[in-house]
């Protein structure tokens, strides 16, 4: 019989991480993936394009704060033949160039610029949750990758054992100890251990691929991943964390500030418009035209009142009143997702982590019995059956801890993502972050003249303030579905 400590000594190597690439290959880390991911993965990177054309709609909305002006050319020629009459040719050639600049919208375009701004905020939000999908898919095809290699490992392992088992059986058939089932037993648990491994060798080729579709390249010798940094161990404190920083709420948050703003540029529709127009050019013959001959200079101001619209302004406010309001619930929406989600992850994660310390009991205490058989079958105590039987049980027990394993720590990363913690600096400290504000900063001033401060600044005089938007039909998430959850919470 085995000494304790070699049996569980037994038992923790037949769950380490194992690495079945031959070689002398570098160790690829976990933080190598995520960095690797972080820099090239093509759903991140289309994330980061698309919020950089967001950003573009900042220096649009300010467009309208600047002049415009445009140059108009033409050029005719016109041939009149009637009968009796000589034919007359008339060519004529005509040059304008126009000016108009917004003085005073009634706080549309100061409005506008708000609700491109929110808009923006909410999209690094989102690219912020993009992010963080990517990072967990990573996260569990890096752990996936290992937990086959070592089903893998555990499946090849039990082939062996089986072919030592029916060379044996078949020599004590030999010599008359046991009979042909005995020998039929063990080939049949053969036959099946061989159909394992290849299971076993098609999921790894699918986990190894899914790794390389993630990550950018195929992964070699990887090695066991370190503690994901913040996990927390109270459930309110997860709840409380993933209420605040969850992208989906921040980012619904933001949407109901651009919402609100868009209400706000709607209501200025009923406000006067103030602006100035020029227009310098002439018209004359194309052949002698010249502007220092005939000309005109018209310089020009005019203010605009909205009396009648037909009801579309009226329209366009509740339109707008019902857009916010919409996205003042889809925030209760979020809230309530995010509830269900930390508590979820978190169960999950307490869940995990109790079969992981009931499977390593499991695996010691297998490995101690399948000992024990296999000596009391050499002493005619034990069936070649039980041999058999007792040997599936230690190798089923093996796999369901190398799942597990793998299953708690895809858990907690599941459990970060809810809470809005899983971004890349945080578990690469090493990584140079993404500063998504930087290109928004780049693109503001884009077409900037030095007097917009002072055009933005007399258009939101008296124009329609941002209100916050009445709740609609959906109240907002009740405290006691809060407390109830918080109370029904599994304990770590």
């Amino acid at each position: 019989m085995l000494k304790r400590s070699s049996v569980i000594a037994v038992a923790l190597a037949s769950v380490s991480w194992l690495a079945v690439s031959a070689g002398s290959a570098s160790a690829e880390t976990l933080q190598e993936a995520l960095a690797l991911a972080y820099q090239t993965n093509p759903t991140l990177l289309a994330q980061r394009a698309n919020q950089r054309a967001l950003d573009e709609s900042i220096p649009q909305a300010r467009a309208s704060y600047r002049p415009t002006v445009e140059v108009g050319i033409g050029a005719s020629y016109t041939r009149t033949d009637v009968k009796g009459t000589p034919v007359t040719d008339v060519d004529n050639a005509s040059l304008e160039v126009s000016l108009s600049q917004t003085v005073y919208s009634g706080g549309r375009i100061g409005h506008a610029v708000s609700a491109a701004e929110a808009n923006v905020l909410a999209g690094r939000e989102n690219l912020r949750s993009v992010e963080q999908q990517v990072l967990a898919s990573v996260i569990e095809a890096y752990v996936g990758v290992q937990r086959d290699m070592q089903i893998l490992q555990i499946r090849q392992d039990n082939l062996a054992v089986l072919r030592r088992q029916l060379d044996e059986s078949n020599a004590r058939f030999e010599v008359g100890e046991i009979t042909r089932t005995d020998v039929a037993q063990s080939e049949s648990r053969l036959a099946s251990s061989e159909a394992d491994l290849a299971n076993a060798q098609a999921q790894l080729s699918v986990s190894r691929a899914a790794y390389a579709a993630v990550v950018g390249q195929a992964p070699t010798n990887l090695v066991t991943p370190p503690e994901l940094p913040g996990v927390p161990t109270d459930f309110e404190q997860a709840l409380d964390v993933g209420l605040v920083e969850n992208p989906s709420i921040v980012a619904a948050d933001y949407t109901l500030q651009a919402a609100e703003a868009r209400v706000a540029a709607a209501r200025s529709a009923y406000l006067p418009q103030a602006g100035l127009t020029a227009s310098y050019g002439g018209s004359g013959d194309l052949s002698d035209f010249d502007l220092a001959d005939r000309s005109s200079l018209t310089v020009g101001a005019q203010i605009s009142v909205p009396l009648f619209t037909g009801g579309l302004n009226a329209s366009r406010v509740a339109q707008a009143l019902e857009t916010a309001n919409a996205a003042k619930i889809a925030i209760d929406g979020e809230r309530r997702g995010v509830l269900q989600d930390v508590s979820s992850a978190y169960a999950r994660v307490v869940s995990t982590k109790a079969t992981v310390t009931a499977g390593n009991e499991a695996v010691r205490a297998a490995t101690v019995a399948a000992e024990g058989v296999r000596q009391e079958a050499q002493v005619g105590l034990r069936t070649t059956l039980d041999v058999l039987n007792q040997e599936l049980e230690l190798r089923s027990a093996q796999v369901q801890l190398v799942s597990a394993v793998a299953s708690a720590y895809i858990a907690q990363s599941s459990l970060l993502a809810a809470m809005g913690r899983l971004e890349g600096p945080n578990l690469v400290p090493s990584l140079e972050a993404y500063d998504a504000a930087a290109n928004t900063d780049a693109v503001r001033g884009r077409g900037a003249l030095p007097w917009d401060g002072v055009l933005e600044t007399i258009d939101r005089i008296a124009a329609p303030p941002v209100t916050p938007t009445p709740q609609g039909v959906q109240a907002p998430i009740d405290t006691q579905l809060q407390s109830d959850i918080v109370k029904t919470a599994p304990q770590s």
